[in-house]
């Protein structure tokens, strides 16, 4: 995580202890609740974990949840790799989401710097619902954050 900084909203470097506490808690503490703020995924391959992802800032009222996903950098690197994983998870979070959850909207917010991530996500249904221009600064450079969604409405059961 500490290494893909410049696609997260990570100012700076989390420690494994906060990294640590931050698990204990606001993750396991929601295990046991019917209405989680959050619901993460360990993304395996090979019996091996390369990754995370799942469900964060879910508004129950609202019926709607961003999606959060992370993979390590060798997965990153390998554009099949990453395709073919990234395909994979949206399919299982949209179920997971619309069948299950019974959310009505899914969202994310991805830096203008992952033209595959973005084509990746759009060839999965999410929609592009808006820009937000020069909304951060990546090694001192304005990037603007594109804004997805995907409707429970436009979901396939």
């Amino acid at each position: 995580r500490n290494s893909q900084k410049e696609i997260l909203r990570q100012n700076k470097n989390i420690e494994e202890d906060e990294q640590l506490l931050y698990y204990k808690e606001i993750v396991w503490s929601q295990l046991n609740s019917k209405k989680p703020h959050l619901i993460l995924l360990s993304i395996f391959r090979d019996k091996q974990i390369i990754g995370y992802g799942g469900l964060v800032h879910i508004s129950w009222e609202n019926k709607r949840a961003e999606v959060s996903f992370v993979v390590s950098n060798d997965i990153r690197k390998k554009k099949d790799l990453y395709e073919s994983t990234f395909n994979d998870f949206l399919k299982l979070i949209k179920k997971l989401s619309f069948e299950f959850l019974g959310l009505s909207r899914i969202y994310t917010e991805t830096f203008d710097i992952r033209p595959l991530h973005i084509s990746i996500l759009e060839n999965n249904g999410f929609k592009l619902e808006g820009r937000l221009i020069s909304h951060v600064i990546i090694n001192h450079k304005e990037i603007d954050s594109l804004m997805h969604g995907c409707l429970r409405a436009d979901y396939e059961f």
